[in-house]
C-alpha cells in the first residue's frame, strides 16, 4: 500500500511542478526568439510548453521515487533478463501490424475509408521516428515503473486496472489549443482545470478511452506474463507504425462511431481487432515459453 501512495505522491508532485515551470519555459522561449535565437519558438502555444514541462517534472522526479521506493535494480520491479528480447520484440511488431492493417483494407472495401491520391513522405519520416522512440519511454515508465511499483502490493489484476486507466487518460486528455492567451504563473493549472474541454463529442470519449484502457491492458499482460518489456514495447510500436501509416495511404471518409473513429484505434472494431491481437499474443507466449522449458 506504501507504493502505491508513493506513486500517486509522484502523479500529484508532476503535475504541480510541471503547472509551476510551465509558463518559465513558455517565457524563456519567447524572450529567445524576440532576440533572434531559436526564432521557431515562437510559433509554439502555451500549451505546447506546458506538455513539456509536465515531461520534465516527471524525469525530474523519477529519480527520488526510485530512491524512497527502494528500487536497487530490475527485479525488484519483477523484470528478469530476456535473452529472447530481439525474438519478442519483432513478434509483438507483428502481432499488432497485421490485424490492425488488416482492418484498415475492410474499412476501406466498406467505403468508410478512401486510400489517399498522395503519400506524405514528411509525415512518414516523423511518424516512423515516433514509433520507435514513444514506445521505449512510455513502456519504460507506465509498464516499467508504475505497474511495477504496483504489482509489489501483491494485487496483480488491479495493478493492470490502475496502470491502463492511467494510460488511457494520460493519451487522451489535453487542453484544447490557445487556453490560456495570456499567460500567467497560475497558467499551468488553468491548463489542467480545462483539461476535460479537449474531450469533444462523449460518443468520441468513451469510443477512445475504452480503446486505450483496453490497449494499456493488453501491455500490461504482456509484460506480466514475460516479465519483460520487450514484447510491450513490440506491440506498442506496431500499433503507433500501423496506425500511423495506415493514416497517410488512407482518409476516413464517415465517422461510424461506435464502430469506428477518426482513426484505426478508435471504436468497436479496434476494439476487437486489440482483443484478437491479445488473443494471439498470449497463445504464442504460451507455446513458446513452453517450448523453453
Amino acid at each position: 500500500m506504501k507504493d502505491v501512495i508513493k506513486l500517486a505522491a509522484y502523479f500529484i508532485a508532476t503535475v504541480v511542478i510541471g503547472g509551476i515551470l510551465a509558463p518559465v519555459l513558455f517565457w524563456s522561449a519567447q524572450s529567445l526568439a524576440a532576440r533572434g535565437v531559436f526564432s521557431f519558438l515562437a510559433k509554439y502555444d502555451f500549451e505546447t510548453f506546458f506538455h513539456r514541462a509536465l515531461l520534465v517534472a516527471a524525469v525530474l522526479l523519477l529519480w527520488p521515487l526510485l530512491r524512497i521506493s527502494r528500487v536497487r535494480c530490475l527485479a525488484d520491479l519483477d523484470i528478469a533478463p530476456n535473452s529472447r528480447w530481439g525474438r519478442d520484440l519483432c513478434e509483438g511488431v507483428v502481432l499488432s501490424v497485421i490485424p490492425l492493417l488488416f482492418c484498415g483494407v475492410l474499412l476501406v472495401a466498406l467505403h468508410v475509408y478512401a486510400f489517399r491520391h498522395s503519400f506524405a513522405w514528411p509525415r512518414f519520416g516523423k511518424m516512423l521516428v515516433a514509433s520507435i522512440t514513444v514506445p521505449f519511454i512510455e513502456e519504460a515508465f507506465f509498464r516499467g515503473i508504475a505497474l511495477g511499483l504496483l504489482l509489489r502490493t501483491g494485487r496483480k489484476y488491479m495493478a493492470i486496472f490502475a496502470v491502463s486507466v492511467i494510460f488511457a487518460a494520460v493519451h487522451f486528455l489535453k487542453a484544447p489549443e490557445r487556453t490560456s492567451e495570456i499567460v500567467t504563473w497560475t497558467s499551468g493549472f488553468s491548463s489542467i482545470a480545462h483539461a476535460f474541454g479537449g474531450t469533444g463529442d462523449p460518443m468520441m470519449l468513451a469510443s477512445a478511452l475504452t480503446t486505450l484502457f483496453f490497449i494499456g491492458w493488453i501491455l500490461a499482460d504482456a509484460r506480466v506474463l514475460t516479465h519483460s518489456l520487450w514484447l510491450s514495447i513490440g506491440l506498442h510500436a506496431g500499433w503507433i507504425f500501423g496506425s500511423g501509416t495506415f493514416s497517410l495511404l488512407a482518409r476516413h471518409r464517415i465517422t461510424a462511431l461506435p464502430w469506428v473513429g477518426r482513426n484505426l484505434l478508435v471504436g468497436i472494431i479496434p476494439l476487437g481487432v486489440a482483443a484478437v491481437t491479445w488473443v494471439i499474443m498470449r497463445i504464442w507466449v504460451k507455446y513458446d515459453r513452453a517450448l523453453q522449458a
